[in-house]
This record gives structure tokens, C-alpha cells and sequence, in this order.
């Protein structure tokens, strides 16, 4: 039995629960034995008082002794009638160190007298004052040596010692096949059970079943037999998934081919004499470039991950100017969304910078593309700062907000998208990179007057050497 098991420290601690209660109970037990002990002695001094006075004097002398010797005591008195006699006598072999009534000792006076004498180790004469039993007198008192009573209270302490320990052990043994039986073997079959589900969760066949008759043991069968259920449903649907994403993505690649094609010719339909044709095409164009645009961003989130950002210093100014830039050409001229910047020009940044123009075009379209669905003028800023622990990104726009359906759902893919046609996986690729940079993406508000999107990237990385700057 190994002490590192349920059942080895069960067993330890009953054993050393158990001993620690005898322990207790050993000061009262020594306690009374020492009382017993002393009466006994009283007892048979009575007992050979009366012998004495009811033998001839001509016999007395040669029993006193004997007597004395028998009930183990060097004197007795004893008081009849208000009178007290000495009885029976001998030589004291010192001065009497004590006296103790047993007629006025209350239990912590016995306890304390007990551990006294089982403390003291020296051989001393002691008076014991008791009343007599059959009520023979009014008091009996003795003198005796307190050897003979300490030898018997360390045995008797020894003995129960030794009968506690044996019972401690036997204890410990039924309680440990008890719990051997009632909680152990339960639990190694619960194991069991984890371990055959984790080699092949998919199975259902290895879901276990409770049956244990224990109420917290069959509560945690349950528990775990719902947690395999749903994992086993979800590896399920992941993997019916991952099956449809695979089918997506082939048909997402040759419809993108298909469409880049009709893209080719949609393009020369607006050199077409026909004038209804012309006023047609850049309609088809459009729609043609959404269905381009959606196979392209499902084979995009279909990737199994975004690398590692590759990580490196720059101005973080420059790269929202880029932005900016090809936002602004984007929208085309009498474009009514006016872009601005609040960026200091000494800020610096540790980040992928191609991770975080992704990002940050993302934000930046999205903001144009709301505004410009208005028909009203607006404006888009991206502002940036930094703190002790982090550097701080926003990209705010007084477009329209989003709705509270698109805020439920808006780092979900295929749920989030508010635009017509949108395919709601820009902001969950946005979020995944920046969780590879150990920050997150935040929206701040949205409402009539806008929204605001915070990014935080943390400074905790390794320190990389500050950019060179290169003459122009």
C-alpha cells in the first residue's frame, strides 16, 4: 500500500486519527485508574482494620504486619465516633509529600494528580484520605508509596496503547477495503472509460454509461458522459464540416476562374455601340466582382491558419498613410468619405507590418464602405498611441453604426457582414491576426454617430533594433 494512493493516505490518516483520539482519552483513562488504584488501596486497608480489632490482642502483633504488607499502605487510621485512631502502624521510610482527599477531588484535580504522579519519577510517601465503604466509620486515611502506582499506571497507559494501535490498524483495514470497494473501483473504471474515449472520441460506443450507486460518483459519470457527448458531437460537425469547407473551396476555385473570365468580356461590354448594354455592363461588373471577391476571401479563411507574424520595427505613421492612400484611390474622385490621421510621427511599432496593413485596410474599408452606403459625407481617422504596456490602434468613421445583429455576431465568419454581398470574414481574419500578435481587437462603440474599432498589441517581446534611417 503506497502512501501516494487514495486508499495508503486513507489508511495513514485513520491511523493517525484514531491515535490521536486515544491519546485523548489516555489522561482520563490514566485518571481514573489511579483513582481505582487508590480506593482499591483504601479498601483493603479497611478490610484489614476490621481484622485486626476483631482478632485477640495476643494475635495482633503478629498480623499487623502481614496486613500491612497485603493491602500495600504503612498506616491506616481510622475515625468511629469523632475518634480517631491509628490502627495499624509501621515504619515510614520518609516524610509523607502529599496529601490527597478523594473526598473533595474533582475530575481536573484527578487529571492533573494523575499526570503528576505519572510525570514524577522519584519514589515518594503519600497520605490518601477516602471515606470508608459500608459507611464503617467516618473517615479511613493510609500512607504509601507512590512506586507501586506509577508502575501500574505506565502499564496500564502501555497496554492501552498497544489495544488502541491494534484497533487503529483494524480499522484502517475495513475502512480501506470499504473504500476500496465503494469509491476506488468506481472511480478506476471512470477512468478506464477516459482513457478508452480519448483513443477514439468519435466512437460513440465508448461514451460511458453511469450506474454507480454513489451520488457524487454517479453525478460525475453524468458529467462526463454530457462532456463526451458533446465532444463526440462536435468532432462530428467539425468533421462534416472540414468535408463541406473542402467542397467549398474547389468549387470556390473554379468559380473564381469561371467568373475572372466573364470578368474579361464583362469589361469590353462597355465599349458596346448598344446603349443599353453600356448602361448595363458596369452593373454586371459589379456583381461580377462581389462573386470574385467572395471565392476569394472563402479560399483565404479556408487556409488552415495565418502564419507566425514575422515581427520588426517601423513607423506606424507611414504605414496608415499607405492605407489612407489606397483607400482614398479606391473611392474614386467626388468620393464624399474624407480620410484623416492622428498618428505622431516618431511612434514606432513591433509588429508584422504586412499582418497589420491587412488589418488595418480591413477596418478602413469596411468604415468607407458604410459611409459611402449613406449617400451622406463622412470622415475615417485612424489614430494611434502607446502606453507602459501596450500600443494602442483606433480606427474610428461617423458612418451609420452597425446594427445589433452585426454586433452579436461580428468576429464570426459568414454572420457578421452588414454590406450587401459581404461575406462577414473580414473582421474574423482581422481578429485572428491580431491575436497572433498577442493583442485583440476591440469595438469600442457604434452607434448613430459611428463607430470605433481599438486595437492592442502588447510591448512584452523580445526587443528588436530600432530602423536605420535611410537617406532619401
Amino acid at each position: 500500500m503506497r502512501l501516494n494512493t487514495i486508499s495508503g493516505r486513507f489508511a495513514a490518516l485513520t491511523i493517525i486519527f484514531v491515535m490521536l483520539a486515544e491519546l485523548f482519552i489516555l489522561l482520563p483513562a490514566l485518571a481514573s485508574f489511579r483513582l481505582d488504584y487508590l480506593e482499591s488501596r483504601l479498601e483493603r486497608a479497611q478490610i484489614a482494620s476490621l481484622a485486626l480489632l476483631a482478632t485477640d490482642e495476643s494475635l495482633a502483633s503478629d498480623l499487623e504486619s502481614e496486613l500491612l504488607q497485603n493491602a500495600g499502605v504503612f498506616n491506616v487510621v481510622l475515625r468511629r465516633n469523632d475518634i480517631r485512631q491509628l490502627v495499624l502502624s509501621s515504619p515510614i521510610p520518609g516524610p509523607v509529600a502529599q496529601t490527597h482527599d478523594l473526598r473533595e477531588e474533582g475530575v481536573p484535580q484527578t487529571i492533573d494528580d494523575a499526570l503528576g504522579t505519572l510525570l514524577n519519577r522519584r519514589n515518594e510517601v503519600i497520605r490518601v484520605i477516602g471515606a470508608p465503604v459500608n459507611q464503617a466509620g467516618q473517615l479511613i486515611e493510609i500512607t504509601m508509596e507512590t512506586a507501586p502506582l506509577r508502575a501500574g499506571m505506565i502499564d496500564y497507559g502501555l497496554r492501552l496503547l498497544l489495544l488502541s494501535a491494534a484497533f487503529s490498524i483494524m480499522t484502517a483495514i475495513l475502512l480501506n477495503l470499504a473504500v476500496q470497494r465503494l469509491v476506488l473501483v468506481p472511480i478506476r473504471r471512470v477512468i478506464s472509460h477516459m482513457v478508452s474515449y480519448a483513443q477514439a472520441p468519435e466512437d460513440p460506443r465508448h461514451i460511458i454509461s453511469p450506474d454507480a450507486r454513489l451520488a457524487e460518483l454517479h453525478d460525475a459519470e453524468t458529467a462526463l458522459q454530457t462532456l463526451q457527448k458533446t465532444v463526440t458531437s462536435s468532432l462530428k460537425q467539425k468533421e462534416r464540416m472540414a468535408q463541406l469547407g473542402q467542397a467549398v473551396a474547389k468549387i470556390s476555385h473554379d468559380l473564381r476562374n469561371i467568373l475572372t473570365t466573364a470578368q474579361i468580356f464583362a469589361d469590353r461590354l462597355e465599349d458596346s455601340g448598344d446603349p443599353k448594354v453600356r448602361r448595363a455592363a458596369p452593373k454586371l461588373v459589379n456583381s461580377i466582382s462581389r462573386a470574385v471577391n467572395l471565392c476569394e476571401t472563402t479560399l483565404a479563411f479556408g487556409k488552415a491558419e495565418e502564419p507566425a507574424p514575422t515581427l520588426s520595427r517601423f513607423a506606424l505613421a507611414q504605414l496608415a498613410a499607405e492605407v489612407i492612400e489606397a483607400e482614398t484611390l479606391a473611392s474614386g474622385e467626388g468620393a464624399k468619405v474624407e480620410f484623416l490621421m492622428d498618428i505622431p510621427p516618431a511612434l514606432t511599432i513591433r509588429a508584422d507590418r504586412d499582418q497589420l496593413y491587412r488589418v488595418l485596410t480591413n477596418l478602413s474599408r469596411n468604415a468607407r464602405q458604410a459611409i459611402e452606403g449613406t449617400g451622406q459625407p463622412g470622415t475615417v481617422e485612424i489614430g494611434a498611441g502607446e502606453t507602459d504596456n501596450d500600443w494602442w490602434i483606433r480606427v474610428g468613421d461617423t458612418g451609420p453604426g452597425l446594427p445589433e445583429k452585426a454586433r452579436e455576431y461580428l468576429f464570426k465568419p459568414f454572420s457578421g457582414s452588414v454590406r450587401k454581398g459581404g461575406t462577414g470574414l473580414g473582421l474574423t481574419i482581422a481578429a485572428d491576426l491580431i491575436r497572433g500578435h498577442g493583442g485583440r481587437l476591440d469595438l469600442v462603440r457604434s452607434d448613430r454617430d459611428g463607430s470605433e474599432f481599438m486595437i492592442h498589441i502588447p510591448r512584452d517581446m523580445a526587443i528588436l533594433p530600432a530602423p536605420q534611417a535611410v537617406a532619401s
